[in-house]
């Protein structure tokens, strides 16, 4: 895919920028050669981009041609708006505050080079703007009240034209970064399409660990895609790809929500899709939708604080799951009634409603990894030494039981049917359904989005070819998007 750096006039272009070309606005917007690409990054660094100017245009024009433009309309549009521009300075109030402190005068002006800042010590600060409204260049003015505090007043586009001459090297560097690819583990031969693994390495509970990362992102190239690792910095970088795989624990509530709801505004082929991260990641959803399909589950019960005697009809001991446990956080038994009414208080710190669950205990549970409505592997999670779930957190440790992976053609067939409907419900993404074998007939625990794929464990069986299917799933998806 072509980077193509997009101003006014070339020829008054002073900066080298390795791994993009230089066109003029005009003729991006006007020559077949450039409306005919199939595929192209758009870095639109033109002087003006109000509304119906060039700059606007030419941003504008790369959507309408499937081309991937920053800014995008949807940022340009956001930097005129007030009321964005002072919830964007209310999330990040704290680091303002934190990072603007020491200064003594009433007014600071923040430049942004691709997401950095010269200074190191305004470095977060400036990602965090970036990430807020994802441009090439950028300046942020913040002024303090009589008070002290720092208030967001202004950000803005800026052109090349403004840029001092001693930040000309530091913008020249930061653009190369940009435009590098930072994982490239085999050139593909004739690769279409760029994929972006959001995965970070010093994450506790990660999807994947470092090995099964290394060999998607050698099974993406084999599917001709070119793979780039992401973390949660990189978030301005995003509409500059064509997929996402999403390999952090995804939560409504935090940035990996964001990345995948702007991957799909964008048009990208995104795995976990939000609708997927929604469903999945709010256990009362769940309940309430395998009930309503008539899945079988162990006997469940959705209650408020109002209704929390309800859970009597279960029996004790039980089980009580916040609506957005995972990794077995947030899962806790109850041995007695009296145990569980004293933990109410405490249950209803952060949702209104919670779900009661039998408590059903077996040697392992059964996992049915499923891609696109197909069983794509099975495995058998053993539960922790001492302890009545897989995981057992202990002082900021993690203890987890073994695993077995086995052929789905050798897992119990009605295993894998019933992990196959009960996903088929949340969407057609990658799944991994929990079960469990109750008299001898087996019942839905919950449904996963991002499910654990790690090497030496859900790979066992598939060894390579589980990387190279999801990648050749992300390959032709993104074929269909183009057709």
């Amino acid at each position: 895919m072509r980077n193509l750096v997009v101003v006014e006039n070339p020829r008054n272009w002073r900066l080298h920028m390795p791994g993009a070309e230089v066109v003029a606005a005009r003729d991006y917007l006007t020559k077949p050669e450039f409306a005919e690409l199939p595929q192209a990054k758009i870095f639109n660094l033109c002087r003006s981009h109000r509304y119906q100017a060039i700059g606007y245009y030419v941003s504008l024009l790369a959507a309408a041609r499937g081309h991937r433009p920053l800014p995008s309309i949807a940022t340009i549009q956001d930097l005129r708006m007030g009321s964005v521009l002072k919830v964007a300075g209310q999330d990040l109030d704290g680091l303002i505050q934190q990072v603007l402190k020491p200064l003594k005068s009433r007014e600071f002006q923040l430049s942004i080079y691709f997401g950095r800042n010269l200074a190191r010590r305004y470095e977060r600060l400036a990602l965090a703007l970036y990430n807020q409204f994802p441009a090439p260049l950028l300046q942020a003015t913040f002024r303090r009240s009589r008070s002290g505090r720092w208030r967001l007043e202004a950000v803005r586009l800026v052109g090349t034209a403004e840029i001092p001459e001693e930040h000309r090297p530091f913008l020249e560097e930061q653009a190369g970064r940009f435009f590098a690819r930072p994982i490239r583990l085999r050139r593909p031969k004739a690769a279409r399409h760029d994929l972006a693994i959001l995965w970070q390495e010093d994450d506790p509970l990660p999807a994947s660990n470092a090995r099964a990362i290394r060999k998607f992102c050698t099974a993406a190239a084999d599917a001709g895609l070119r793979p780039t690792l992401l973390t949660r910095d990189d978030f301005g970088r995003l509409p500059a790809f064509d997929g996402l795989f999403i390999r952090l624990t995804t939560k409504v509530d935090d940035l990996t929500f964001r990345f995948a709801r702007t991957a799909q505004a964008e048009g990208m082929v995104v795995v976990d899709d939000p609708e997927s991260i929604i469903r999945c990641a709010n256990k009362v959803y769940l309940a309430e939708l395998l009930q309503r399909h008539k899945l079988p589950t162990p006997r469940t019960v959705i209650f408020s604080q109002d209704g929390a005697g309800a859970v009597a009809s279960l029996g004790f001991p039980c089980v009580i799951k916040q609506p957005d446990s995972s990794f077995s956080r947030g899962v806790l038994k109850y041995e007695t009634a009296a145990a569980f009414e004293a933990a109410l208080p405490e249950m209803f710190a952060s949702s209104d409603l919670l779900v009661a669950q039998e408590f059903v205990p077996t040697e392992f549970d059964w996992r049915v990894g499923v891609l696109d409505g197909q069983p794509l592997y099975v495995c058998q999670y053993f539960m922790a030494a001492r302890h009545w779930q897989i995981l057992r957190h202990s002082e900021g440790r993690v203890h987890e039981g073994a695993s077995r992976t086995l052929p789905v053609e050798e897992a119990p067939p009605e295993v894998v049917a019933l992990g196959v409907q009960a996903a088929s419900l949340v969407g057609r993404g990658l799944y991994g359904v929990d079960l469990k074998v109750l008299d001898g007939k087996p019942v839905v625990i919950e449904v996963n989005d991002n499910p654990t794929i790690d090497a030496g464990a859900e790979d066992a069986v598939l060894g390579d070819e589980l990387y190279r299917r999801i990648m050749r799933w992300f390959a032709g998806r993104l074929e269909e998007a183009l057709a």
